[in-house]
Order: C-alpha cells, then structure tokens, then sequence
C-alpha cells in the first residue's frame, strides 16, 4: 500500500469513527446542538507533537479534554478537570499556589528557586511559575494531557509530563454569545464572547467572564464567610492575513483576581479562654473539621493577583515547508495571605503571606515540513524571567509569649517574657505594655533565568506500517539568585523597648533589652548566620534530552508502539535554606502501548505500560517534624511501574460511555529525609502516590424533532488512598485519626442535564458537582503545632448545584 492511499485511508477512518479518546463526544459550546451523529463522530486533531495529527495516530500517552468534558462538570480552571483524568492531580485551593503532580511526580515548591515538574503551556508558550499557571479556562477549544516525559518536544520542566491549553482562533464568521451561570453559595458566573469578521482575511475574537460565589465557609463567631470567588478575566485576539502565505495571530490575555485567602478549621479541643492547647498538639484528640465550626481571625486575609499576557503567533508558509515565530510577554503580581491557626483567639494568632512578582519573555522559531518519507520540525526558543518573593510569618508579641511559654524558653516564674515583664511594668505604674504588638519575619528573594534551546525531531515513514521518530533537544539554563533574611519587624514593640531603655527599666530589673528582639519562624544556622545580609549564587546547567519511537500499524485501526524519552528539570536553589542550591533533575521513561480502534462496534481503546527511573530527584519541602518548621532539601531517585487505559465506546446512536484509568506502583531508591531526629531512610517505601485512579461517564441524547435536544451526562471520579511511608504518616499528609483521615480514598460524582433549541440559538441546563456530598481533609496546617499547640484543617468543597442559560447569535 502506498504512503498516500495509508492516509486516505486513515482519513476515511476519521469521518466514519474519528478515534477518538476524549471523555466526551465532541460538542460545540455556546449553545450549539448538544449532541452530534454518532455514526459521523468529529475527527480530533491535537498538536501534542508540535505538528497536527489525529489523536489515535501519536505514539504518546495522551488524553484530551475538549470543551463538553469542560462544560459537562462545569469546569472553571484546570483544578476543576484533574479528577477526570486518572495519574493527574492540582491541589487548586489557592489558584496563586497551586500543586501538579503527573503519574506521582511533583515538585514541592515552596519558592521561586525550584521549577515544576509538569510544564503547563498555553498556545504553546510556557506559563513559567506556579503564580501563574492556574488561570480561568478562558475560551478554551481543548486541553492536550501528555503523561510521561516531554523533554524533547515541550523542553525544560516537563519531567512529569506537559499540559497543552489550546485557546480558539478568530473565525471568518461574525458571531456572539452569552453564559449565565446561577448556583449554590452565591455562584453568579457570566460569559460571553463576540467574533466579528474584520475584512476578507481578519477577525477579531473577544471573550470576558465574571466568576463570584460567597464561599461554602461561614466563621462560627461572626457569620462572616470565608473562602469564595472573585475573578474577572478577558481575552482578545486578532487574527489576519499578511499576503497569501503569512497569517499572524495577537492575543491578549488579562485576569484580576481579588478574594479571601483559604480558610482552615481548627482541630484542636480549645479549653475556654484564655486557657491554652498542649503544646505539642496531641494527634489522638484532633477533631473531624467536617463536624466542627470554623474560627479564623487573619485581619487581612486575601489572595489576588493581577496577571497579564501577550503573544505574537506568525505562520509563514514555503515552498519547503513552513516557519512558525511565536513571540510572548506575561507579568503577574499576586498576594496571598492566610490563616494558620484555625482559631480566633489572640494569643495563638498565626498566619503566612507569600507575594510574588513575576515577568518573562519566551521567543521562538520553529521549522516544520513533511513529505511522502518524513515528517520533521526543528527549532530554536529563549525564554527570560525575572521573579521576586516575599515570605512572610505574621503573629503578634502577645502570640509569641505562647510560643515562648510552650518551648520553655523565657526564664521567669510563669514561664512567659512579655506577659510576665508587662505584669511587671503595670505593678510599678508604666502605663505601657509589652502585649499585643504586631510582629512580622520576611524572607525575600530574587532569580533572574535565562534558557537558551535547540530542538529537532523527525518521523521516518519506513513503509506504510512502520514509522520511526528521533527527537534530540539541547537546552541550557542560566540562573542568578538572592536570598535575604531580614530582621523581625515589630514597630510599635520596638518603639516601647527603646522607651523603656532610656527611662532605665532594663538596667533596674536586671535583663538586657536585646532578650526581647528574636526570631520565631525562620531561624535554621545559615538564616541566623545570615541576618540582614544580602546573598548572591549563581550557576548554570545543559542537558540533551532525546526521545526515541517506533510505531507499528498492523492494520489501518490498530497501532503498536514503543518508546524511550527523557525529561528534564532545571537545577535550582532552595529560596528559604542560604546557600543551597541543586543539579537538575532527570527522568528516563520507557514505555509500550497499543491504540486500537473498531469502527463497526464503534469503540476505541488505548493501552500504554510504562516504567521510569527518575534520577537526582530535589525535594524543597516544610519539615514538620521539628520544634520550629524549617524548609529542608532532601536529594534521591524515585522507580515506578504503570498502566493507563482509556476507552470510548458508542453503545448505541444515543448513548455513550468512556472510561479511563490509571495504575501506578511507584517507590523511593537511595532516598533519606532529613527529619529534627536524623535522616530516615525511605528506600524502597511508597512515594505516597496512590495506586488506582480512574473515571467514568456516559451521557445519553434524546432528539426531540422541533422541540430541540436534551442531552444527559453523568461522571465518576475515583482516586485511590495514599500508599503511606514512615515519613509522610508522622507529618500527617497520609495518616489516620480518631475522626478522620488525610490522603484517603475520594469518589466524585457529577451530572448535567442540558436542553438546546433545534437552531441551536439557546441552551438551558441544570447540573450538580459531587451530588453525593463527599467531602475529605486534604491538608493540614501544622505550622504551629509545636509551639501553640494548633493545627488547622483544609476540608474539599461540599455539593454545588446551579442552572445555566446560554444564547448564540
């Protein structure tokens, strides 16, 4: 068979099946028909090997979420889609500070000196930063998962795989809609989006939402809620033509997000006031934050940021094949102010501030061609950043007095300094106090990056079944990083020590003035060594990052492969540990697959087996074993074994099921924590990454002649427990209590159930997120467990239920 009746076969098969793996049918939002023929399923074309392809055709591990997925469960950011594809996890509770994690590979950033481990990359262009990753799903055509490593087609930072955000285009065709979105918990959510044609070659698309709740968290003293939404977000884009070969596409990309920080829920038992927890807090008498009321007291809790983004996409058409310039500019401040303690009492006062700032510039020029043997891209990128951080602990000197008492460290009768010496000054008539000042530590940093890249990668169409794929990616990375530990900040406290001092109160009861100036929170050696000096490192890395595939079509439906790829993460340095710094990280996967698809039963199904070894692993993360948390580095390898499958089956011309699932066994090798107690081996012990994760849907359409269609979708997500290790039990991330317990199973269940009017102008819907109320903790704030004896509890958001209207013009 020759090469070309192989694609025209291949392109019949895609009008009569599309072989697809989406985990719906494909369907238009904005109030198009809501379902589509079953026998003429759309094609699906993804760009998850920068060339376009059809899905069932790339030799990767790759799951696509299109927009019905996103419409089905009312999805608002990727945090609200993670459940629904298995080996993915975001913990998006703070959309300033988000978690990804891909096949159990993560990063636990705690600052600007790490990069994450699943690049995310919208258009094509690196969003950088954790800061400014998780943004609103802001016309959104599909979003492309690839798992495993993807060094050599998306570059630095994609270890554990890459998310791929495709935005829609402008089109030829002048047209609007509006989205209007009403639930529980004061949801209002409005949409709507203009695309107006602006000559024979140019269109110009707009989209802007509105996205406001009240939250689900009431404080039990005053029923002030906590929590919410508060986000306005806009996206422009201009597409035209520049002669018969040359399309450029402008984008503007803005979010304002202003909103109360997280709220936690105390666990410990309080006595009344002003009696104190015990310090350590006991884990056998926390509290189910499920079944408990909520008291926080942060006087400025908040989390906002402003994020900005542009890009320039030129297309170039030659005869030899084609040249793509992508140029980009993002910017985004954000703040995020929380409470630590879970309690509104005074005198246990804690909560943590992280503000960033952030602006970097990504160019690239990317070659592409094919012909009747070959298939290649080839390309060159650079990318720029510039970052600041600000970390911050924010008590109050009444608050440290308890942390002073619990750690035994004043030296006078009740065990208390401020208190006791305030006792003392009200006893001889002063009217001052050392009680109830404001008290402030901050760790600042700076990073300068610049990645310079060079890449390749080739497909050999060996005969009609056979296809070989080499890709080769050169990347080097150059970093400039500070550290500054300042002194404590506590203003008015200070203002009434230098008082005292000079009427001779600190000479007359026998104790120096300098017994009232310390530091709480960040006081490891190198940050007390380092008080008030500025320090500088550098340093840079390169690394080669090949893949290698070959891919078998044994018939025209049915598609074996096998691959050996490796992913990159660029070396960094600990933001909040002076001085340290780590060698970038790699990770060799190799993998087998199948992707079969069956026309005339109307099903597909892909099945991958993978192992990777996962070399020089960097792990910055809160030791909450120690008296005082610290953020420590730990260095070792991780080994895992696993099988993702998918499958979408069109049972019948109305109804449909997919189902996807993931199966992981990942272990550390050659690993040791650094604990308050001495290293911890944890070789050969779970990473903590659950084993099992799936999901299902299935939705059923129902053609209503003149009065319209009504389509009916419903979804389960299940993620496996926590496989516990000796260190992650004792810090609490995967650990059983007498009321709950953290890192175990979690089921969600959703349903939607939308009418559309036979022109397709209108759409009515109902719907309802985890219908079965599930709930589960899935952090605990710790940070004063020690030394005021609180813990707090983050718990999962309970069931929402709301209607949508939606109208196309």
């Amino acid at each position: 068979m020759e090469l070309k009746q192989r694609d025209l076969i291949i392109g019949m098969r895609r009008v009569l099946f599309g072989g697809c793996t989406l985990l719906a049918a494909a369907g238009p939002a904005w109030g198009q028909q809501a379902t589509a023929d079953a026998v003429t399923l759309d094609a699906i074309t993804v760009t998850a090997q920068s060339r376009e392809q059809e899905l069932q055709d790339v030799p990767i591990a790759l799951q696509v979420l299109n927009e019905q997925i996103i419409a089905d469960v009312t999805a608002e950011d990727m945090g609200d889609l993670d459940s629904f594809v298995p080996g993915l996890r975001i913990n998006s509770v703070q959309p300033t500070q988000p978690e990804i994690a891909l096949r159990g590979i993560s990063t636990d950033d705690f600052g600007i000196g790490t990069d994450p481990a699943v690049g995310v990359f919208i258009d094509g262009v690196y969003t950088g930063r954790s800061g400014g990753i998780l943004l609103p799903l802001t016309d959104v055509e599909r979003i492309e998962v690839l798992k495993g490593p993807q060094g050599t087609l998306f570059g630095r930072n994609t270890a554990a795989g890459a998310v791929s955000i495709i935005t829609r285009r402008p089109g030829s065709e002048t047209e609007a809609a509006v989205k209007l979105r009403l639930g529980n918990y004061g949801k209002q959510y409005l949409e709507a989006m203009a695309n107006v044609a602006t000559g024979d070659r140019s269109a110009l698309r707009l989209t802007g939402l509105i996205n406001h709740s009240d939250g689900w968290v009431q404080d039990a003293a005053t029923g002030k809620e906590l929590g919410g939404d508060n986000v306005w977000a806009t996206r422009a884009g201009w597409q035209l033509g520049l002669g018969d070969n040359t399309t450029a596409l402008i984008s503007w990309d803005h979010e304002n997000l202003d909103q109360r920080g997280r709220p936690t829920t105390g666990i410990v038992p309080l006595p009344p006031t002003p009696g104190l927890p015990s310090a350590p807090a006991d884990p056998s008498s926390y509290l189910d934050p499920r079944e408990i009321g909520t008291f926080n007291d942060t006087r400025a809790s908040a989390e906002w940021r402003t994020f900005d983004g542009v890009t320039l996409i030129v297309d170039h058409a030659m005869g030899w094949g084609n040249l793509t310039s992508t140029t980009a500019w993002r910017q985004f401040d954000s703040l995020n102010r929380v409470e630590e303690d879970g309690t509104n009492r005074p005198y246990l006062y804690l909560d943590t501030t992280n503000r960033e700032s952030n602006e970097n510039k990504y160019q690239e020029f990317k070659f592409s061609g094919a012909s009747d043997r070959f298939d290649w891209v080839a390309g060159v990128s650079y990318y720029e950043e510039a970052a600041s951080q600000t970390s911050e602990v924010n008590t109050t000197s009444t608050a440290v007095d308890t942390a002073v008492a619990n750690l035994g460290l004043a030296p006078t009768p009740d065990g208390t300094l401020f208190g006791f010496f305030s006792q003392v000054l009200a006893a001889n008539g002063i009217p001052l106090s050392l009680l109830g000042h404001d008290w402030n530590e901050t760790f600042r940093n700076t990073l300068r990056t610049k990645a310079y890249a060079g890449f390749g990668d080739v497909i050999w169409h060996v005969n009609d079944k056979l296809n070989l794929t080499f890709g080769l990616r050169y990347t080097r990375d150059e970093k400039d990083f500070s550290w500054f530990n300042d002194q404590r900040s506590a203003p008015t406290l200070d203002a009434t020590l230098d008082a005292l001092e000079v009427a001779g109160f600190f000479a007359l009861v026998g104790v120096p003035k300098e017994m009232f100036v310390f530091d709480l929170a960040f006081i490891d050696p190198p940050a007390m060594m380092n008080k008030g000096v500025l320090n500088r490192a550098s340093d840079s890395w390169s690394d080669w990052s090949p893949r290698f595939v070959v891919d078998y079509h044994f018939t025209d439906d049915l598609m074996g492969f096998a691959s050996l790829a490796k992913g990159y993460k660029a070396g960094g340095f600990n933001a909040l540990q002076i001085g340290s710094e780590f060698d970038n990280e790699d990770v060799w996967n190799a993998e087998v697959g199948i992707k079969h698809a069956l026309p005339q039963a109307r099903l597909a199904y892909n099945v991958s087996v993978f192992h990777y070894r996962y070399d020089n692993r960097q792990s910055i993360r809160l030791d909450n074993t120690s008296t005082i948390p610290r953020f420590v580095i730990d260095t070792g390898d991780v080994e895992a074994y696993g099988v993702d499958f998918d499958l979408r089956w069109q049972v019948t011309d109305a109804f449909g099921l997919d189902f996807n699932a993931a199966y992981i066994d990942s272990e550390y090798k050659d690993y040791a924590v650094d604990t308050a107690a001495g290293l911890l081996d944890l070789d050969g012990q779970p990473t903590g990454e659950p084993s099992w994760s799936a999901a299902i849907g299935g939705h059923y359409n129902w053609r209503l002649g003149t009065a319209g269609d009504l389509r009916l979708a419903l979804r389960h997500a299940y993620r496996g427990a926590c496989r516990g290790n000796d260190y992650n039990r004792d810090s609490g991330d995967c650990a059983s209590f007498p009321g709950f317990s953290t890192g175990q199973s979690q089921n969600r269940t959703d349903v939607r159930l939308a009418w559309a009017s036979p022109d397709g102008h209108w759409n009515w819907a109902v719907y309802g997120n985890n219908v079965f109320d599930n709930r589960y903790v899935t952090q605990l704030n710790v940070y004063g467990r020690e030394a005021f004896g609180t813990v707090g509890a983050v718990v999962s958001e309970p069931r929402t239920y709301g209607m949508e209207v939606s109208l196309k013009f």
